[in-house]
């Protein structure tokens, strides 16, 4: 949401704000475009007919007292990705969707892109190198590049945000069962992906990936008016720790690694190539992309000993995530951090799914707040659960952010690499001291 602020303002609109919390990065940012409100909380006194729109974010509960004075005064209100559609009626629409990847994928479109030229605008999910702000609304730009999120839009539009965006191009990555909170059952999940095929503009286009079986029976029950291209991972080979791709008999070095990132710049590729960008191009601009801000994000690196931080949670990603590492580093012992943040994967049904996703790992460490817990009113989570459920022989529990702390800090990361993957913070872990274990 502040990205947005910052995005109209910059577009030459009059934005104001409020939010019951604001921390950093977005305080900071919001401060520098002197967009930080003077108060933090709600203030329906600053709802006046004056405004010509409210935009909410998912923060906002429907009895949000500005949200209310917007209704009672019959002002416009949008969901996040509901305004982002109205702003980009008029450009062709290229739309990333997937339970995984699309922030990778986004990102190398977006860099790809920039390195060739081409005007464009967007909405991606992290931060990018090259890229102040994650995004960017302009008069003139033919393209927009959003990453179609599967998540509710509003408290008060519960549609998914990617059904509101209605591509010309779509392309869809990956589908296994995701916000088990929303989707209860997997069939419902996948049943948002078959609508947001039907949602595709006519004569359009959907990128998608052939080797997920998923996305292909899903598509035998959808043959409407648009182009199906299918894709899959293009030639590569991994040689003293640096994944190389291959074009005839040239070879271009990767910034990233892993058969995850490979099959993403697949799909990146065929929505350039619709773009007009050639495969030559395209491979020498995604040589230079070095990942999006928690994905795969190398943190520190010793002659000996690395460290990455990952968003991965969800079960598929955790394992796409794992085996990479292990694959890129053979040599190397892989200690895999895991925290269950959000508050799905602790939920017993969804806990199973985790299975066998860390075999790769050498050593393992699982972290949740058993604290959080009893606030959200849950019910305690058996340790034997946790471990049956992953099936890992050489795995520990930690029940707090506290009791994790003790134990990362007593690794040995001798020839290792540890891999912190959350999509949440570890409670209040200083990453920056981490770098101490391999100085």
């Amino acid at each position: 949401m502040h990205n947005l602020a910052i995005a109209l303002s910059i577009k030459g609109h009059h934005v104001t704000g409020s939010d019951d919390i604001i921390n950093d990065p977005s305080k900071s940012r919001l401060k520098e475009y002197n967009l930080l409100p003077s108060k933090v909380g709600w203030f329906p006194e600053k709802i006046t007919k004056k405004i010509d729109a409210v935009i909410l974010g998912m923060h906002a509960k429907k009895n949000n007292p500005e949200l209310l004075k917007a209704k009672n005064n019959l002002i416009r209100i949008y969901s996040y990705p509901e305004f982002i559609f109205e702003m980009s009626k008029n450009k062709l629409r290229i739309v990333i969707g997937g339970s995984h990847g699309k922030t990778t994928i986004t990102s190398i479109i977006l860099h790809v892109l920039k390195e060739q030229k081409i005007q464009f605008d967007y909405l991606v999910g992290a931060q990018i190198k090259g890229f102040d702000l994650m995004v960017k609304l302009t008069e003139n730009a033919k393209y927009i590049i959003l990453e179609g999120d599967e998540y509710l839009s509003s408290a008060i539009d519960r549609r998914p945000k990617f059904h509101l965006y209605k591509p010309n191009i779509a392309l869809i990555s990956g589908i296994s069962w995701d916000h088990i909170n929303v989707f209860k059952t997997l069939e419902d999940y996948i049943h948002q992906f078959e609508l947001f095929v039907k949602l595709i503009e006519k004569k359009g286009k959907l990128i998608y990936n052939s080797e997920d079986k998923t996305i292909e029976k899903l598509l035998i029950k959808n043959k409407n008016d648009i182009d199906f291209i299918p894709y899959k991972k293009i030639d590569y080979k991994i040689k003293e720790g640096t994944t190389y791709l291959r074009n005839v008999d040239k070879y271009y070095p990767l910034k990233i690694f892993g058969k995850h990132n490979i099959e993403n710049i697949s799909a990146a590729f065929n929505v350039c190539k619709l773009l007009g960008i050639g495969l030559e191009n395209f491979l020498e601009s995604v040589s230079s992309f070095e990942g999006a801000k928690n994905r795969l994000e190398l943190l520190y690196k010793s002659n000996d000993s690395i460290i990455f931080k990952d968003f991965a949670h969800s079960p598929s990603k955790v394992k796409a995530t794992v085996n990479s590492v292990k694959i890129q580093y053979p040599n190397k012992k892989l200690i895999a951090c895991l925290e269950l943040h959000t508050y799905s994967s602790l939920d017993p049904i969804f806990l199973v799914k985790y299975k066998d996703t860390l075999s790769s790992a050498d050593q393992c460490i699982i972290c949740y707040s058993e604290q959080n817990m009893r606030i959200k009113q849950m019910k305690p989570i058996d340790t034997n659960l946790i471990l049956k459920s992953f099936n890992h022989k050489n795995l520990v529990v930690a029940k707090s952010h506290e009791d994790f702390e003790k134990l990362i800090f007593s690794l040995n990361l001798s020839n290792s690499v540890l891999l912190m993957m959350s999509s949440g913070k570890f409670g209040k872990l200083n990453y920056s001291k981490l770098k101490k274990l391999i100085c």
